[in-house]
């Protein structure tokens, strides 16, 4: 049944691909929703992912520390940081130099793991300033820790939280051998998504994207005359 329907569709939407860069790079439309909240409400960690990794064993502090920069460098949308100007929010791509996170390290009991862990997690964030990734390392024991993550909604999702924990898996185990990740880049970045959504919904989602003749256009129309009435 799905094969005829096919024949009906339109045409494949272009690949998302590495593009220039602009001076000024805009939201995508997912990022101007948090913003929006962000600026509305001002810092809340009511938007934060937190992600707890329990450690068992020796953990080398320095290379972790080392293996979060490398991390940091890859992913361009966790050194990304949100200002404001006459045109409104854009982003800031910070150097891999200048994003490089700080670990956090605490001590902590069996006991008190559990109210550490959420009181750690309620961090707040100034999105025009702060990197949208926190890390702390809670010692439970000499050779028991848990690793806490915190990730800003404006930078990642549940889906994100797999790769993120690979990469940084990855860079660690390098770190500790004394190397750095030998990882080939990425062959796109956020800041590319965001490039090619414009081009495709139009600069505000409802106008004339110059990838596709309109598709922002076309769905809102779709959408209105579906919810027409309602």
């Amino acid at each position: 049944e799905l094969a005829p329907a096919l024949t009906d569709g339109g045409r494949a939407r272009a690949a998302v691909t590495a593009r220039p860069r602009p001076d000024r790079l805009p939201l995508s439309f997912a990022q101007r929703r948090l913003w929006f909240i962000h600026q509305y409400e001002g810092p809340s960690p009511l938007y934060n992912i937190p992600a707890a990794l329990r450690l068992t064993g020796p953990v080398d502090a320095a290379a972790l520390s080392a293996a979060l920069g490398d991390l940091v460098a890859r992913h361009e949308s966790l050194r990304t940081v949100f200002a404001e100007d006459a045109q409104g929010p854009h982003q800031v791509i910070l150097s891999a130099e200048r994003a490089a996170p700080r670990l956090e390290t605490l001590d902590s009991t069996p006991e008190r793991l559990a109210a550490d862990l959420a009181r750690t997690a309620r961090h707040t964030f100034d999105l025009t300033r702060d990197i949208p990734l926190r890390a702390t390392l809670l010692r439970v024991a000499p050779e028991e820790h848990v690793l806490l993550l915190v990730l800003h909604h404006i930078a990642g999702d549940g889906w994100s939280l797999a790769p993120l924990a690979r990469d940084l898996g990855t860079a660690y185990a390098a770190r500790t051998a004394g190397a750095a990740p030998d990882w080939a880049p990425l062959p796109v970045q956020y800041a590319d998504y965001t490039l090619w959504q414009r081009e495709l919904l139009g600069a505000d989602g409802d106008g004339a994207g110059t990838g596709d003749g309109g598709e922002g256009a076309r769905q809102l129309a779709h959408w209105r005359e579906a919810l027409a009435g309602l």
